[in-house]
Formats: C-alpha cells, structure tokens, sequence
C-alpha cells in the first residue's frame, strides 16, 4: 500500500541522487520490499537504484547480507545492531554509494514487552562510512505499519541525499 506522497517522496529521491551520481540499495525485512517498490515504480529509476534484498528470515539476514548469527541470537532480529548490519551488508554486496535498512514488528503477532508491534528500526550505511540508526514505533495495523515504515525509510533517504 504505497500512497502517492510515498512514490512522489521517491521520485524526489531518485532526482536527487541522480544529481549527486549517487545509487542506492535496500536491506528489507517488515516492509517487504516496499521501499524498493516504491523507488523502481519510478521510470528510469535503474540508474539510481543499484539492488535490493528481502531478507525475512534470519538465515537470509546472515546468508545475503553477511548480519552475523550471534548478533541476531544476542539482540534480535528487530534491534539496532541487526539493522546496522543489514545496512552495512547491503552496502558491502553492493555498488551502492546508500543503503537503506528497516527491520521491525509489523504485526499482529511477534510482539514482547520489550518490542512492541510497530517497533521499527532503520539504519542508513554510506559508502564514507558513516551508520546513522532510527527507532520508531507506528501505529495501525499491519499494512499501516509496512506503509509508515517504508515512507520514513525513504524520508531517510532524502534527508541524506539533501545534505
């Protein structure tokens, strides 16, 4: 469920990067791929966006992306650190110059007392070296939640294109 402002946010992305010779990858686990939906809804958009990983499972958060077990086993798929190395994997298995990470609890289930449905966390890995982490945590249900997580990813994405 991508809304207009989502793919018009895209568009806005894309031109940026393509001013800046910039390409991006996705590292997605709770949106499914939505983020890279939204950016290759775009004509054209091949020049900018580089790839994109689903990665749902914790196998294929260590398998595609190189995210260590015993990080996963010590923090949780839905963490910090997890998103950090998803980014930093997409990044690394890539000719990206941005990659963009969200893994969360989309819901109905999954939830603890410490992760609650709606917990989301981003991380954006750039080719300087440079992590930046963002926790959120969204309300609605599940196609609420995927939506609102792959509309901030992608506002992420404009915030570091613009700088």
């Amino acid at each position: 469920m991508l809304t207009q402002e989502t793919l018009d946010l895209a568009e806005h992305v894309l031109n940026l990067c393509r001013a800046k010779n910039l390409r991006i990858a996705t590292a997605e686990s709770c949106t499914g791929g939505l983020i890279a939906a939204a950016l290759t809804h775009i004509p054209g958009s091949s020049d900018v966006f580089e790839r994109g990983y689903v990665t749902y499972s914790n196998e294929a958060k260590a398998e595609c992306l190189g995210v260590p077990s015993d990080l996963i086993a010590q923090h949780g798929a839905v963490s910090q650190a997890v998103a950090s190395a998803m980014a930093e994997g997409a990044l690394k298995f890539s000719r990206a110059h941005l990659a963009l990470s969200v893994t969360g609890i989309a819901g109905p289930g999954g939830a603890t007392p410490e992760k609650p449905v709606g917990l989301v966390w981003f991380a954006l890995a750039t080719s300087s070296g440079k992590t930046a982490t963002h926790q959120q945590i969204f309300n609605g249900d599940r196609a609420k939640i995927r939506a609102q997580a792959a509309h901030f990813g992608i506002k992420l994405l404009e915030q570091e294109t613009e700088l």
